[in-house]
């Protein structure tokens, strides 16, 4: 694959993905657009890097779809300045297109395989080895959260590092399925509406404890 090959993925990424789904925001497509995704994969699935669907790339974990990223970051509304946590960050894609888009970014991963690749594809970002259900409360409080997947459940550890007003994007499973969601925390409250149903790749770390019964 040449670098021609991947900026005309991208363009079709861009066309057929992202402006037939929602994703209006000109910024949140025009980063989509330059930051190469490729570069957040390995070797092996770099031909499929822009394919629309959860791309494997650890045991265990997958990278969001680029529709998925591109609606989460358009909800977001992102400005440029603010801090953002990124949560299981993986090899920073979405960190990558937050740091394009103007924000300070703290991205908590767990698997020191992707930490470390995420490291080197972009160093300016605030790197933390964590489960992504503890978050990072060194830099809170946070205007805005990113969860970068699909979760059972939004751990209250997250909403309290929310800045009162702070925004909080991701997706949550639903009986099989992940809707897309975001909310915003207002004193003490926490509310996340659904805004589209979409095959986010599930981000593990979130259970929902079992239920004792007789």
């Amino acid at each position: 694959m040449t670098e021609q090959n991947f900026e005309q993925m991208r363009h079709a990424m861009v066309v057929s993905q992202l402006r037939t789904t929602g994703v209006n925001d000109p910024r949140v497509v025009a980063a989509m657009g330059e930051v190469a995704r490729e570069r957040f994969v390995g070797a092996d699935k770099a031909a499929i890097a822009y394919a629309d669907l959860p791309l494997p790339i650890a045991p265990g974990r997958a990278l969001n779809p680029p529709m998925v990223t591109g609606r989460l970051l358009t909800e977001a509304q992102v400005a440029p300045g603010e801090t953002v946590l990124v949560v299981g960050a993986a090899t920073g894609y979405t960190a990558a297109l937050l740091e394009k888009l103007g924000a300070r970014v703290v991205a908590v991963e767990e698997d020191v395989d992707l930490l470390a690749a995420g490291k080197a594809a972009v160093p300016g970002v605030t790197w933390v080895k964590a489960p992504p259900a503890s978050g990072s409360k060194k830099g809170a409080p946070y205007s805005l959260i990113v969860i970068d997947g699909a979760v059972e459940q939004i751990p209250q550890a997250l909403i309290d590092q929310l800045a009162d007003g702070g925004r909080l994007v991701g997706a949550l499973i639903d009986n099989g399925v992940s809707r897309l969601v975001s909310g915003v925390r207002a004193g003490g409250g926490f509310g996340a509406t659904a805004f589209a149903d979409a095959d986010a790749a599930v981000l593990p770390g979130f259970g929902v404890p079992a239920a004792f019964s007789f």
